[in-house]
């Protein structure tokens, strides 16, 4: 079944363009072409290992990892379907790698299980294409027991802290008010160390925002409805975080600010959808104030939710160096802009489609790629 990740229906940016939707992708388009690198099985995430230049990670939906090395499939890298609950917007939503995994062997997947919880596991590699299924261990659960939607699905480490963003439970306008509760793990950005720690299965920053003080403490921004997919944007002194947050009825919004500035930030959810209050179904909720804006968005007409994306690092595409690439999972057509920390600016197309994307991913030289839920994983390259 495929991913739906989300809801009523979003519309495309600013220049709609006029290629047809599910149309094969180009071959070539303003200095940027899409080289296949294989198809998969409902793929939904792709990424790189530290200090395996080689390989690469493609996470299928259904429960398993799949890894190419050299360009060419190299076998399962992990299979854990059994535990999987996938469908709709459940599944194996994605994997992480700490800094430190060639000598840890340790990384970390992103899952629902049978009760439709949100799960993160740590597990070890046996070899560089082999993960040791038997090594699993559970470092955190989170409820997620009413509605099979919004169940976020992302993971990055920034240095040793593991960054994830969890959907608001699903449903329509957030009826438990779940994102702006502080009390409860949904709609959150949460950092954690994962490492097991006093008998603990994992630890929180002494510096997380709410620690000390009323609140979870493993809560480091709230105010989210559903940032499937985020990244971390390094190519300015200070890390910044760019937040693609799936919209309800009217607009899709991109948050970026730097990671410093995320701490405790409230992105609005369910009281503000985009830049403007939300007044549809399950509303009124009152505008907290002191909410941190998106830096764009855009009204809902022929797509249905944004796909988070990076700011491109790739030396091979000068043309896109320092923009933001992101696409729509129903308008297909690749965009970029330039982020700022107040309001984006240059937002327009790359000339390229994919059908139904469902994410973007970098490995460890800093290539882009982009995954299609139809099942071809592509990689941007110069034309």
């Amino acid at each position: 079944m495929l991913l739906t990740l989300a809801l009523p229906a979003c519309g495309s940016a600013n220049d709609q363009g006029d290629s047809p939707q599910g149309a094969e992708p180009r071959a070539k388009a303003g200095g940027v072409a899409l080289k296949k690198v294989g198809t998969f099985d409902t793929p939904v995430y792709v990424t790189g290992a530290p200090g395996f230049p080689k390989l690469l990670f493609v996470v299928e939906q259904p429960g398993r990892v799949v890894v190419l090395k050299d360009g060419r499939r190299a076998g399962t890298f992990l299979d854990i379907r059994d535990i999987v609950e996938d469908g709709g917007e459940r599944g194996l939503l994605s994997v992480a790698f700490p800094p430190d995994y060639a000598a840890s062997k340790r990384f970390y997947v992103y899952y629902t299980d049978a009760e439709g919880a949100i799960r993160v596991d740590e597990f070890q590699r046996r070899s560089a294409t082999r993960a040791d299924r038997d090594s699993r261990r559970s470092v955190i659960t989170i409820p997620h027991p009413v509605n099979a939607n919004h169940n976020g699905g992302q993971l990055q480490f920034l240095g040793n802290l593991l960054y994830f963003g969890t959907g608001d439970g699903g449903s329509g306008g957030d009826p438990p008010n779940n994102a702006q509760n502080k009390d409860v793990l949904l709609g959150k950005l949460l950092r954690i160390d994962p490492r097991a720690a006093g008998g603990k299965p994992y630890s929180v920053p002494a510096d997380n925002p709410f620690v000390g003080k009323p609140g979870r403490d493993e809560i480091y921004s709230y105010g989210l409805r559903n940032p499937f997919r985020f990244s971390f944007d390094t190519t300015n002194g200070q890390p910044r975080i760019a937040i693609g947050d799936v919209g309800q009825n009217r607009f899709e919004e991109l948050d970026y600010l730097t990671v410093d500035r995320a701490g405790g930030a409230n992105f609005g959810w369910d009281a503000l959808e985009g830049f403007s209050k939300y007044t549809e179904e399950n509303s009124g909720t009152p505008d907290p104030g002191g909410t941190v804006k998106p830096v764009f968005a855009y009204g809902h007409g022929s797509g249905c939710t944004i796909i988070g994306g990076y700011v491109v690092r790739d030396p091979r595409l000068p043309g896109l160096r320092g923009r933001y690439v992101y696409a729509d999972l129903c308008e297909g057509k690749l965009r970029s802009l330039v982020p700022h920390l107040k309001r984006a600016s240059g937002d327009r197309q790359l000339g390229l489609q994919v059908q139904s994307p469902s994410s973007f991913g970098e490995d460890q030289q800093h290539r882009l790629y982009v995954v299609s839920l139809e099942g071809p994983v592509y990689r941007l390259v110069p034309r």
